[in-house]
């Protein structure tokens, strides 16, 4: 099977690249050639992704049983992805989000009928978009579209919507015992899943015939609240989670980036029903719990001490942030 990632060495897609070659696949990434984690095995088209006269160049004299786009965003990419591949893919899967289903959750098991909605954040809406417009492009020329929602997908980013992502932040805070902010009451339940087990879902669909036409998302099993996500970061940093509650609309008043990441996407309580992934890829399971998950990330993180990036302007807005908050505390609290 000749497949072709659109990026692919991302926090996400390294893994699937990792496992689409010990399947066997014959896989081509098509990028600028600039990254830093080269797999051995993997064949490189390089192109600039928004230069379409090179694109039809370097991609003239190929076909695909497989393109996945890691870095499509809005509808242009997607046009642009249509003229491209119609007639010279059997596949083509657009990776979306599941922050694009509806928020607020009128019911918090989701499935991939829940309604597409987020009122709060752009990038979803885009997400949305682009999905629309592959439907479209499905029903009326029959391009062979497959759509995959990741959620919260880890492997070499700290999965915390406040210092974390590709900064060490909050856990350098955690192992000096500084406090650190949690939004909401931290009650709120939340799906991490690591990108190995991701990778066995996804990997399940290259070239599965019968999902064409379909959309998937692909998560664990296992949920947790915010504060039970930061106290076993904590543990296994070996430091504390002394966590500060905050409202997530008074963070987005501070930050406005963080209305749509917090109020558009994990504020909300959402449990996933993975019933779908697993009839169409039979055997799939997440088997790797945020616990043991964490420590691999935290060890990749260890490995290179350029890659424990300490923001000092997001520790002085942490700082702030709380000084504020309980300041306006009444006395007793």
């Amino acid at each position: 099977m000749k497949v072709l990632f659109i990026g692919g060495t991302g926090n996400i897609s390294i893994s699937i690249s990792k496992l689409a070659l010990e399947k066997g696949i014959e896989l081509y990434h098509l990028n600028r050639g600039k990254t830093s984690r080269p797999l051995p095995g993997i064949n490189t088209i390089k192109a600039d992704i928004t230069n379409p006269a090179e694109l039809t160049t370097v991609l003239k004299n190929h076909t695909w049983d497989v393109v996945v786009n890691w870095i499509a965003f809005v509808e242009e990419d997607i046009r642009r992805d249509f003229e491209l591949f119609n007639g010279k893919t059997k596949q083509y899967i657009f990776i979306s989000s599941a922050s694009a289903y509806q928020k607020p959750l009128a019911h918090p098991v989701v499935t991939e009928s829940t309604p597409l909605k987020n009122p709060y954040w752009q990038y979803s809406r885009n997400k949305i978009a682009c999905e629309d417009l592959l439907n479209y492009y499905y029903r009326d020329n029959d391009f062979p579209a497959t759509i995959v929602r990741p959620s919260h997908t880890y492997d070499t980013i700290i999965p915390v919507p406040i210092g974390g992502s590709k900064e060490y932040t909050t856990v350098d805070r955690m192992k000096k015992g500084k406090k650190i902010i949690v939004h909401g009451d931290g009650t709120t339940l939340w799906t991490l899943t690591h990108s190995e087990d991701f990778a066995k879902g996804f990997v399940g669909l290259l070239g599965h015939k019968q999902a064409i036409g379909h959309s998937f998302h692909i998560t664990s099993d296992e949920n947790l609240t915010w504060d039970q996500i930061h106290h076993i970061i904590a543990d296994a940093a070996g430091g504390e989670a002394n966590i500060v509650h905050i409202p997530a609309d008074l963070l987005a008043a501070y930050d406005e980036n963080l209305l749509g990441e917090l109020t558009g996407d994990k504020s909300s309580s959402v449990i996933f029903d993975n019933s779908k992934i697993k009839q169409f890829v039979p055997g799939f399971s997440a088997t790797i719990p945020f616990s043991e998950g964490i420590k691999r990330t935290l060890d990749w993180f260890h490995l290179d001490n350029a890659r424990q990036i300490i923001n000092e302007e997001t520790n002085a807005w942490i700082d702030m942030v709380i000084e504020r908050y309980e300041r306006a505390l009444p006395d007793n609290k």
